[in-house]
């Protein structure tokens, strides 16, 4: 059964009262949105970027980092 099935099969009551959680659920979820984006939220994008970019290539990268600091110390 879809929800407007359901909604079509509720009273006006129940109805005014599921939209009003619904109301109170959107709201809880963006505060909680606009709380997720605090002073390190940049930061915090952009580590995400890079291990989705880097993580499928984990040997490639130690390979690049081992050579990179072996040219640094020679």
């Amino acid at each position: 059964m879809t929800t407007l099935e359901i909604m079509a099969d509720t009273p006006s009551a129940t109805h005014d009262d599921f939209v009003s959680t619904d109301a109170a659920d959107l709201a809880s979820h963006m505060n909680q949105c606009a709380h997720s984006r605090g002073r390190f939220f940049g930061l915090q994008s952009g580590l995400q970027s890079a291990h989705s970019v880097l993580s499928p290539r984990v040997v490639t990268v130690a390979a690049i980092v081992a050579i990179s600091l072996a040219l640094a110390v020679a």
